[in-house]
């Protein structure tokens, strides 16, 4: 077991094309290639936004305590303490230990990377007032469905309050727009069938719907070059 400080001097620093800067420690078990793929698809649009930050790719990061712990290696024992990441103000600078032996795929990982990107878009610059009206615009018209958790709760106690309660609302542009980031940067990574994302306590966001948060982030932040943006419906039977 290490600190988090020991970590950062002891795992050598890369910035991508795009901006964003990185680290693997210890046996993540992710190629190099691989990683820096799934790094690269942040759009510099969006990476612009994420200074002073790093985001570590480790085996495993540890729930107790107040500064993270992290782990070189892999235990059963350690993986029942560990969480899918933490974060830690180090030297000047936010870093992010993100746990890759927690998680099942490429597709985990990637996507647990992408939601805390689309949530650091938002910490520094907030959720574009075009975004926000969008998505407005569809909770108003009672549009099936959310893409996670706070992203329902949320839009359920903005509708409660209706204009009345501006921070209600806030939290639901917010989580909705991570949400659609997170989502946007997977596509461009990988081919994934949308329905992976559901969860059993809310029900998931149509797929017009989904489609047209996708292109308004997509024409926000265009991708970089060697990624494309696309969106293919499922025919269905009879």
């Amino acid at each position: 077991m290490l600190s988090a400080a020991e970590v950062t001097q002891q795992a050598p620093v890369r910035q991508a094309p795009n901006g964003i800067c990185y680290a693997a420690f210890g046996e993540t078990q992710v190629a190099p290639e691989d990683l820096e793929r799934v790094v690269q698809a942040v759009p510099a649009t969006i990476a612009n936004a994420l200074t002073r930050r790093a985001y570590y790719f480790v085996p495993l990061t540890m729930a107790d305590g107040d500064q993270p712990e992290i782990a070189a290696g892999y235990t059963s024992e350690l993986a029942d303490r560990a969480i899918c990441h933490r974060e830690a103000k180090l030297g000047g600078s936010e870093c992010v230990f993100i746990s890759t032996r927690i998680m099942q795929d490429r597709f985990s990982l990637a996507f647990e990377y992408f939601i805390n990107v689309g949530h650091h878009f938002v910490e520094a610059l907030g959720v574009p007032a075009s975004f926000s009206e969008l998505v407005w615009s569809q909770a108003k018209a009672n549009t099936k469905g959310e893409t996670s958790q706070d992203a329902w709760e949320n839009r359920r106690r903005a509708l409660d309050h209706d204009a009345s309660d501006e921070k209600a609302r806030s939290a639901y542009f917010e989580a909705t727009f991570a949400d659609a980031v997170a989502i946007y940067l997977l596509a461009l990574t990988l081919d994934f069938d949308y329905t992976e994302l559901k969860e059993r306590e809310y029900p998931l966001l149509g797929s017009a719907a989904l489609a047209e948060r996708l292109r308004h982030v997509a024409g926000l932040f265009p991708a970089n070059a060697g990624y494309e943006f696309e969106i293919r419906y499922r025919r269905r039977n009879g």
